[in-house]
């Protein structure tokens, strides 16, 4: 350590992490059940306007559905780059939970329309609109707006994937903090919550196969969808909120304690 660098630590000296107090395992454990309670409103209404799901996904042809995890990288990778952007400008006013519900839903049921064919090329539009609502979150927790790392953050947001899996539902992973930003950073996060996103848009899909009924499929997923990774968005944006405060590892360890007190996402 040079001597500036002892100086400034010795003004202004880097603090340990407070430990967790009843305030903060309280808002973990709201935290907790909003991601429960996310996963099954989720299924719910997939289930709901699609049918039964796994008759749904028999409906896709195979060489769909074996794009579907190409797309999904598309997808990210796009709204990365453009969905900070629309922030700006009019995009400001359209920065509520409720808006981009609204917009998801619309283009839900214009996707749906066409069946098919439509609901694929919509694909970009919906990734982009819930990106956007997931930003927007972060900038509600404190983290930079104009920052590349926030945006990556919002990517590991999409690795929540959905009720089902074999994980908490929510990626407690802190990545910016550990990875340099850089373009290969940014595809090794694609790749690795891509899968996850995938498994959705499947179901989306499947929901939307039929033309015009798709329509009022792709409006209630879509309105799902944007509810889900909102509600993901606010427990990991929450979390890492927190762990500015506590420390990371105090945080996410309570937290992942919470789940398995009530048996898991």
């Amino acid at each position: 350590m040079d001597d500036t660098s002892q100086t400034l630590n010795e003004i202004n000296p880097v603090l340990p992490p407070a430990p967790l107090d009843d305030a903060a395992r309280m808002e973990i454990r709201r935290l907790a059940a909003r991601q429960r309670k996310a996963n099954g409103v989720l299924m719910k209404a997939i289930n709901f306007v699609g049918g039964q799901v796994e008759d749904g996904m028999n409906k896709l042809p195979g060489g769909t559905r074996q794009q579907i995890d190409a797309l999904a990288r598309a997808a990210l990778r796009q709204s990365f780059d453009v969905a900070h952007k629309s922030r700006r400008g009019m995009g400001r006013d359209l920065g509520s939970d409720r808006m981009h519900k609204i917009i998801g839903t619309l283009s839900g049921a214009l996707g749906g329309f066409g069946g098919l064919p439509t609901a694929i090329a919509e694909l970009p539009v919906a990734t982009t609109v819930i990106f956007r609502a997931v930003h927007h979150v972060a900038v509600e927790y404190g983290e930079d707006p104009d920052a590349e790392a926030t945006r990556l953050e919002c990517l590991a947001v999409f690795g929540a994937g959905g009720p089902g899996g074999d994980n908490d539902g929510v990626n407690t992973a802190f990545i910016s903090a550990r990875l340099s930003i850089s373009g290969a950073a940014v595809n090794g996060v694609i790749r690795t919550v891509a899968p996850r996103f995938a498994a959705l848009l499947s179901q989306k899909l499947a929901t939307q196969a039929v033309p015009v009924l798709g329509a009022a499929a792709g409006a209630g997923t879509n309105y799902a969808f944007v509810d889900y990774y909102v509600a993901m968005a606010h427990v990991h944006f929450g979390l890492r909120k927190l762990a500015r405060a506590h420390g990371e590892q105090s945080v996410t360890d309570y937290f992942h304690l919470v789940i398995s007190e009530s048996g898991g996402a």
